[in-house]
Parts: C-alpha cells; structure tokens; sequence
C-alpha cells in the first residue's frame, strides 16, 4: 500500500462516528460526504487546496453543473476506472446517470468504503452493488497535496 493511503485510511477511520452535519467538516463534532474529505485532506497535507463556497442540501440537483466532480478533477487529477481502485481513493456516487455526482467516500478495503451518512455518522459500509453502481468516478490522493507535483 503507498504511503498516502496508509495515512488517508488512517485518518478516515478516525472519523467513524462524527455526527452527520451539512457543510461541516470537524472530526468528532460534524461532517457531511465532502467535510469529512476535507477533514482528511487537512490530516494529511496540513491545509485544504481551497474552501468550498457555501452549498444547499439539494445544491446538485439545482446548479445544472457537476460541482464535485469538477473540484476533484482539479484537486485530484485524473479519474481512475473502479476497477483500478485502491484503499485510500476517493468514490464519487451519482444517483442517476444523468445527475450531478452527489456524494464521497473513501474506499476502505475491495467491498468497504467509510463516508458520512446522512442523518447518521460517519460509517464504513459495504460496497454492495447499489453502491457500486453509483460510483461516478474515482480519484487517488496526490502524493504531495497538489495534483501538479
């Protein structure tokens, strides 16, 4: 396992059970899907890339625009197919093929990933197939916090 992943796993797992909160991100008090990334990314390389800009609950269905994916592709870089998957990469979901990209996780092992549930915590699910065939894309954490090097 490479490095980065050992520490992104780590500090995801000791989000598990930081309450559900729309656009927190604060280990143990609140997160929602993109807090506790935040949260990790902050764990591992000290500072966020950027602060999100304030968004609704229901922001993906009302921007006509594929927000997330579109910060992961330049915060991440390059998308990876799921089966190239590895502990400590990134899943973005999409409800619907034709809907913005919705919620995030970190895929913790080949059939679990650790992503905060709305109205619940931060949990580690399975993998099972109506996950999987949500997952959007996936992206892996640069090596130095930034996707240029």
């Amino acid at each position: 396992m490479r490095p980065i992943a050992e520490k992104v796993l780590n500090a995801a797992a000791s989000w598990i059970g930081t309450p559900y909160r729309h656009q927190a991100s604060t280990k143990g008090v609140g997160c929602d899907c993109l807090g506790l990334i935040r949260g990790v990314w902050r764990e591992v390389y000290g500072e966020e890339p950027e602060p999100p800009p304030p968004y609704a609950p229901d922001w993906a269905e009302r921007s006509g625009t594929d927000r997330l994916m579109a910060a992961a592709l330049k915060h991440f870089g390059t998308p990876l197919l799921l089966m190239k998957a590895q502990p400590g990469d990134v899943l973005l979901f999409r409800w619907r093929p034709d809907v913005a990209a919705k919620h995030a996780g970190i895929l913790a092992g080949e059939r679990q990933f650790i992503h905060a549930y709305e109205q619940a915590s931060v949990v580690c699910s399975l993998l099972v197939p109506s996950w999987r065939r949500r997952v959007a894309a996936v992206f892996r954490f640069p090596e130095s916090g930034s996707v240029s090097g």
